[in-house]
């Protein structure tokens, strides 16, 4: 074996043994109260631009909750198809964002839902989310009231995965936990990076403290400056995985649409991880890379201790990839024999992100040019 292959080894195991302490914790909600606990009046607050195609089975599954104390609003962002009429024939409120401007629509449409509820506790959920089951509300208010209604919950939701294309999203679903800072072997040693934001509870009262999506208008990753902001007034943010309690699934129109997001969100997402926890993601990344060419260089020269020895670690990368990623959305098995291909994409996605942030300073998103 040579020195390089050596090399390439040794790097290669460290990654996966920073793999393992990166996301070593995965905190779900887990209820022990019996349904049934009235909790203050919900405002369920939906932001949604045409979101035609991918709303009603959120408004489905809130319609199927056992929990029903609550309102729901509809914030239509522009739609130019059908989005207010199925949201309508849920029995939705129906709030028209007449604000214009050049930066993220969502942030301006969740606060004007924000100034119309008439809940107690606030609830803003993105239209391509749903719920796992019939008590999924419950759980999520539930802990909400464990942990003192104060701050923020917010959950990063089970990704379903349906098309072959869509399994391209795996290595960012894991490094968007990881990037949060909370889930590392240290636990909440580092400051969170903010909150997740498809699915985020609070209390009125707290986010109107905070300055709520007015304070963040300008932000294009409103999740994370929503949850700075709280954490600005002392108040705490909770990251939680959503499993078994709610689901989304991510761009369905496509590889252009998968492109665009990820690209938007890791524009500047990024900045918010703490340099220990980047460079946990950046050795892990780089260790699967090199154990893949230490593989494939035992290969083409035929050695038979490197083959079996690289071969080892590229099966323990495959199946920690999968372990991590399953985690987080139900993508393919078989999918992460090839994982070198998912941090490839992954990686280029993220140095094409950085090009849109630092050169071009804007990013594309819904048909809107959002500033960097």
């Amino acid at each position: 074996m040579t020195v390089s292959e050596e090399i390439n080894l040794i790097i290669g195991s460290l990654a996966l043994l920073v793999g393992l302490l990166m996301f070593w914790t995965f905190p779900i909600i887990k209820t022990t109260e019996k349904n049934g606990q009235l909790f203050p009046l919900l405002s369920i607050i939906i932001p949604a631009r045409n979101e035609a195609g991918r709303i009603s089975p959120l408004l489905r599954s809130l319609q199927e909750q056992h929990y029903q104390s609550f309102e729901v609003l509809i914030v239509d962002d522009h739609s130019t198809d059908q989005t207010a009429n199925i949201a309508r024939s849920f029995g939705a409120k129906v709030l028209q964002n007449k604000a214009v401007d050049s930066g993220s629509g969502k942030s301006t449409a969740c606060w004007h839902g924000a100034q119309h509820a008439k809940g107690q506790w606030l609830l803003f959920l993105d239209a391509d989310t749903s719920f796992t089951d019939a008590d999924s509300l419950f759980k999520i208010l539930g802990f909400y009231h464990r942990k003192g209604a104060r701050g923020i919950l917010s959950l990063q939701p089970y990704h379903t995965v349906h098309r072959l294309y869509e399994n391209l999203s795996a290595i960012f679903n894991v490094i968007v936990f990881v990037g949060m800072n909370v889930f590392t072997i240290w636990g909440s040693a580092f400051k969170a990076a903010g909150s997740f934001g498809p699915s985020i509870v609070c209390n009125k009262k707290d986010y109107f403290l905070a300055g709520g999506h007015h304070k963040i208008l300008g932000a294009v990753m409103d999740d994370l400056a929503l949850g700075q902001a709280f954490m600005d007034n002392n108040l705490p943010v909770y990251c939680m995985g959503g499993s078994g309690v709610i689901t989304f699934r991510m761009y369905p129109e496509g590889l252009k649409s998968l492109v665009e997001g990820w690209c938007k969100s890791f524009a500047v997402g990024s900045k918010s991880t703490h340099p220990v926890v980047m460079a946990m993601i950046i050795l892990w990344i780089t260790g699967g890379f090199m154990s893949t060419a230490a593989l494939i260089s035992s290969i083409m020269v035929f050695n038979i201790s490197g083959m079996a020895s690289s071969g080892l670690l590229y099966a323990a990368y495959a199946l920690q990839t999968l372990r991590l990623a399953r985690r987080c959305g139900n993508f393919n098995r078989w999918i992460f024999l090839f994982y070198p291909l998912l941090f490839l994409f992954f990686s280029a996605i993220h140095l094409y992100s950085l090009f849109r942030a630092h050169v071009l300073h804007s990013v594309s998103w819904k048909g809107r040019k959002i500033d960097v």
